[in-house]
């Protein structure tokens, strides 16, 4: 089967053809009707068989996406998938038959409780947005915005999951179908009864295959978190056991851990998962503990999915050494990393099988420097509520600070928050606007941008209260205008605030002396910087970190106490005197 220039180009003209409306395909549902439930609303089949292409018709023109390509990503139907910590049921439907609503009115009854409301979408014909809205039982309407990237020709860098053909009438060719998650705020206390869908207009048709709530944190709190920078670990490993350390904040008499495969266009399979308390090195206090999953040893992870564990009474110590063990089952190809860990892993040899339950005999042969599939640590139990999550670059990443010594900024805020939960959801080379990696597996760990990052990696942070922003500078150093890094960081405020998530953001240190830098770069940073401490209430506070850590005598330069070297990142000095300016009661 082939797919030719020329069936592309075709497909854009005929989505031109809709845009401007001199063509409308059939399936968009009359407005203003009500269903029990979504399923009940589908009116599209978007699945075929790789051999029965003209089965399916996702976008009006004779595509679809490839029935067994979305059953070798683990996206089967009926199955629960967990996308940004909400589960989705994807559709039940069988290939051929309708699987999904294009949006127009619908109106869909329901009872969704929680802290947010996920929907599962593609957009054919062009990229999609729309004004939908809620009703809830007491009465209250609010409405939400709608949309999603093109299935084909958007950024990949919003997907969910892509899988990497699409059916055409003359059968798979290589070109990836992608699907996105976008997610809702809601008033948690208070159920949802309906939602009407968007009308999104004739540019492009809104598909909507699930959806579902992220239920509220409750007294849970992230003692440990990170977040994927790049879609390809440095696989393929068969039949081994990892085991990583993570350094706690606050501490539990509870525990649960979420697992990622985030960008990974493959499922994986964790075997067997295992914490305990470090000792050193690899080896634990005691002897590591079961974590299970629904009961179940074993957690699968389809593309892009996730899986969080069951509660575990557990003594969490706060400020101490973590050792999760995951022992990986079968092949894993790629696995969903960040880069920078700074700090030492550890890992059996291929084809050794499980040894996740391992103490002082953990047969190490040999280590690496990243977090991989593990993307965060719950603790409940006394102490402060909420977690602050730090939001940014390499800066935040902790670039430059000694390894294997949590001397990263956030680190030091942390020992300042005794009993309050502090995560790092940093990464090194990150941008607000610009996505340096593309969301596909290509080597790059710097990021999708900050801004399509934002719901996975800090909105979706277990217990989430407030959030430090720290981003903007990559942006300038890439050329970036200060008005437009000013834009990215209002819109990270409005969508932080819609969540109910109060903001703080970080001046921008000194940059003069680095080789990244510019006399047009330096200007930018000061402007970015007077809109940040002057900023009319886009932010709930602000942390001076400029000023934290400038030279009183040159104030475009880091003083030299507090310098790396490379006039860019602060070594362990200049990080300690960033969270020494953090203001705690603003927190």
């Amino acid at each position: 089967m082939r797919v030719t220039l020329e069936d592309l180009v075709k497909r854009i003209l005929l989505a031109a053809l809709l845009a401007a409306g001199l063509l409308v395909p059939a399936g968009t549902a009359d407005a203003a009707v009500t269903y029990p439930d979504l399923a009940a609303a589908f009116d599209n089949a978007s699945t075929s068989p790789a051999a029965s292409p003209a089965a399916a018709d996702i976008d009006g023109f004779g595509h679809s996406l490839v029935a067994e390509d979305v059953t070798a990503a683990g996206w089967d139907r009926g199955r629960v998938v967990t996308v940004d910590g909400a589960p989705l049921r994807l559709p039940a439907a069988a290939p051929g038959t309708p699987d999904n609503v294009v949006a127009d009115g619908q109106r869909i009854r329901g009872r969704f409780t929680g802290a947010a409301l996920s929907f599962l979408v593609t957009s054919t014909g062009a990229a999609t947005e729309g004004t939908g809205q809620l009703e809830y039982a007491d009465g209250r309407v609010q409405d939400f915005r709608l949309g999603a990237p093109d299935w084909i020709t958007g950024p990949s860098s919003r997907l969910t999951v892509a899988f990497p053909h699409w059916n055409t009438p003359d059968g798979p060719g290589a070109l990836p179908a992608k699907l996105s998650t976008v997610s809702v705020p809601l008033d948690a206390g208070v159920p949802v009864t309906a939602v009407t869908l968007p009308k999104t207009g004739s540019g492009g048709r809104l598909h909507v295959f699930s959806l579902g709530t992220r239920p509220a944190a409750g007294p849970w709190a992230a003692t440990w978190a990170t977040a994927t920078d790049d879609g390809l670990a440095a696989g393929p490993w068969t039949e081994r056991t990892l085991r990583m350390v993570e350094h706690t904040s606050r501490g539990g008499t509870q525990v649960r851990i979420r697992l990622d495969n985030a960008y990974d266009p493959g499922p994986l399979v964790v075997g067997h998962a295992t914490i305990a308390v470090r000792s050193v090195g690899a080896v634990p206090v005691r002897t590591p503990v079961t974590l299970t999953f629904g009961g179940r040893r074993e957690a699968a992870l389809p593309a892009g999915g996730q899986a969080v564990s069951d509660p575990l009474p557990f003594a969490v110590p706060a400020a101490a050494d973590l050792l999760v063990s995951l022992y990986l089952k079968g092949t894993v190809t790629n696995a969903p990393m960040h880069s920078v860990a700074l700090q030492e892993m550890y890992t059996t040899a291929d084809g050794t099988g499980d040894h996740a339950g391992d103490g002082v005999a953990f047969p190490t042969a040999g280590t690496f420097g990243f977090w991989t599939i593990l993307s965060g640590i719950d603790v409940t139990g006394p102490g402060g509520t909420g977690t602050v999550v730090a939001f940014g670059d390499s800066i935040t990443d902790g670039w430059s600070s000694t390894p294997n010594t949590n001397s990263r900024w956030p680190d030091f805020l942390a020992r300042r928050l005794p009993g309050r939960a502090v995560v790092n959801e940093g990464i090194s080379g990150n941008r607000i606007l610009q996505d340096v990696f593309s969301g596909l597996p290509d080597g790059r760990t710097a990021g999708v941008s900050a801004l399509a990052r934002l719901n996975r990696d800090l909105i979706s942070q277990t217990g989430v209260r407030t959030a430090i922003v720290l981003e903007g500078i990559n942006d300038i150093n890439s050329g970036t205008s200060a008005e437009d890094v000013i834009a990215g960081l209002k819109q990270i405020a409005a969508e932080l605030h819609a969540a109910h998530i109060r903001v703080l953001a970080g001046t921008l240190i000194p940059i003069k002396g680095c080789s990244c830098s510019s006399d047009a770069h330096m200007a930018a940073r000061t402007q970015v910087n007077a809109f940040i401490r002057d900023n009319g209430g886009v932010f709930d506070g602000l942390v001076d970190f400029d000023a934290a850590v400038r030279d009183p005598a040159d104030p475009e330069t880091m003083r030299a106490v507090y310098d790396s070297g490379d006039h860019l990142h602060p070594g362990d000095a200049g990080y300690a005197a960033m969270a020494a300016a953090v203001p705690l009661g603003r927190l």
